[in-house]
């Protein structure tokens, strides 16, 4: 029983990694170095990292409720310091991390 179970689990992650690497490399195999990339992939190279932010934004902010105790108070607080703090830096991960540092502690220390 325990063998069946570990050739199974074996086979699921050497089925994950397959699928993983070929999701790596096949950007390399289609698009060889001298070969000259079709506009449209460099369109959505320059397009959809901003557009997937965009989507994180909306769906994190989807469940406010400017009914509730605190009308959003703290996510609004968090996505003000993330804002004015990436226009200062320009560090897109220095200021995901504190704008999350501040929402925790916000919602779970400031407003109970």
């Amino acid at each position: 029983m325990a063998d069946g179970m570990m050739i199974r689990g074996i086979g699921i992650v050497a089925a994950l990694a397959a699928a993983t690497m070929i999701t790596r490399f096949f950007p390399f195999l289609l698009f060889p170095p001298g070969k000259k990339i079709p506009e449209y992939v460099e369109y959505l190279g320059k397009t959809l990292p901003s557009a997937a932010m965009g989507l994180l934004v909306v769906y994190c902010l989807k469940d406010i409720s400017l009914a509730s105790d605190f009308h959003g108070l703290p996510e609004l607080i968090s996505i003000m310091a993330m804002v004015i703090l990436h226009w200062r830096k320009g560090n897109s991960l220095l200021s995901i991390g504190v704008g999350t540092v501040l929402y925790m502690v916000l919602a779970q220390r400031v407003f109970v």
